[in-house]
């Protein structure tokens, strides 16, 4: 019994074996069917695309060669036509603009003839109440206005006459004045001269000219304060102005102010040199060092000695006043009798000089040129020369 079950499973698993075998192989070959029918698929697509890739390669071709270039030209006709309508824009806003204008003449002319219009009509209006109120009345006053005008017309005359008479009188005049001029001045350097040489003149007021001043800068912008400053170091020195004069700066050229020349009387030309000596000493003692500033110059003298001369403080503040503003510009003189400060763009310097030197000077024209009135003081000796750059560098 249990064989015969053995046998009998044994055909059973034979059976399944031989079933699942056959199932097997028909699926292999319903796969392969199903294998080739996708390869004849993708054949078939890949000759589409191909056949597809071929039409629009021919049609790329066909743009490229036929539209595109026509395309290009017409751009390039197209932005020429843009660029002119430009033109033509801008032609119309400039002649819309210029028609603006116009129109705006147009509307004040025709506010003004409206204006005039009305002008007329108060004009005519009054000239017809005028002539019904009586023709020979109004003949009269036209009569009456006609001679008027006649009379100023003659006197207009007689005024331009009168004008002309009074234009060459004061051209005499001017004349007559710049004459004075020369003669005063001719006179104040002839007084100068001779106090310079020891021989002071007394003019008929009493008061005598002792000694001469100048001043003049390269900045226009300082020339008032540094008058100020001048005329303030005359008052405190004892010097009163006694005659000035302005001469033009001959070749400075335009914006350069003039020469200011000053004639100044109240002390001696001695007493002044002695007064500027001392302080010119005491303005080198404000220097950090004591006093003693690079040579060539005075300032290592005993700045004790100031006080013996017996000055007033106001004096010395207003040299160091006018000192400091002679710094502050890039070319001045300042003369003051005997003594005469320089400043170039580089260099403040002082001296006291003699009449001899001061008469040297004066002769050989170098009062005006700063570079040229520097290197003359140079060759003073030592003790009468004041080297201020560096006092001028720490005020």
């Amino acid at each position: 019994m249990t064989t015969l079950v053995l046998v009998v499973l044994c055909v059973v698993v034979g059976s399944m074996e031989l079933w699942a075998g056959r199932q097997s192989k028909e699926q292999a070959r319903a796969f392969a069917r199903r294998v080739d029918e996708l390869n004849d698929q993708v054949t078939k697509q890949n000759s589409v695309l191909v056949t597809v890739g071929e039409q629009l390669t021919a049609e790329l071709s066909r743009v490229k060669r036929d539209v595109l270039p026509a395309l290009d030209s017409r751009l390039r006709d197209n932005s020429g036509q843009v660029e002119e309508l430009a033109r033509f824009v801008h032609q119309a806003d400039t002649y819309l603009r210029s028609q603006s204008g116009r129109l705006q003449e147009l509307e004040q002319q025709r506010v003004t003839l409206a204006a005039l219009r009305r002008k007329l009509a108060e004009m005519e209006t009054s000239v017809r109440a005028v002539t019904a109120g009586g023709g020979a009345a109004v003949a009269g006053r036209v009569d009456e206005a006609i001679a008027r005008l006649t009379e100023v017309e003659r006197g207009g005359a007689e005024m331009l006459e009168l004008q002309r008479a009074l234009t060459r009188t004061l051209e005499d005049v001017e004349d007559v004045v710049a004459e004075l001029l020369q003669y005063t001045e001719g006179e104040l350097d002839s007084a100068v001269s001779s106090a310079l040489a020891g021989r002071p003149r007394v003019g008929g007021d009493g008061l005598s000219v002792t000694a001469t001043g100048r001043l003049w800068s390269r900045d226009e912008q300082l020339q008032d304060i540094l008058g100020e400053m001048y005329e303030a170091c005359l008052r405190a020195n004892g010097l009163q102005v006694r005659f000035r004069t302005v001469e033009d700066a001959d070749g400075a050229g335009p914006g350069v102010p003039d020469h200011r020349r000053y004639f100044l009387g109240g002390r001696r030309m001695e007493e002044l040199a002695g007064a500027f000596t001392a302080l010119l000493i005491s303005t080198g003692a404000d220097l950090p060092n004591g006093g003693s500033p690079a040579p060539p110059g005075g300032l290592s003298r005993d700045p004790g000695a100031s006080p013996a001369l017996g000055r007033a403080p106001e004096d010395e503040a207003a040299l160091k006043s006018l000192l400091r503003v002679l710094y502050e510009s890039a070319g001045a003189v300042a003369q003051i009798g005997p003594l005469l400060a320089v400043r170039t763009r580089e260099e403040l310097v002082a001296a006291v000089l003699d009449p001899g030197q001061s008469l040297e000077l004066e002769n050989d024209e170098v009062f005006w040129d700063p570079s040229t009135a520097i290197v003359r003081l140079r060759r003073l000796p030592t003790h009468q020369l004041w080297e201020l750059t560096a006092w001028g560098a720490s005020a």
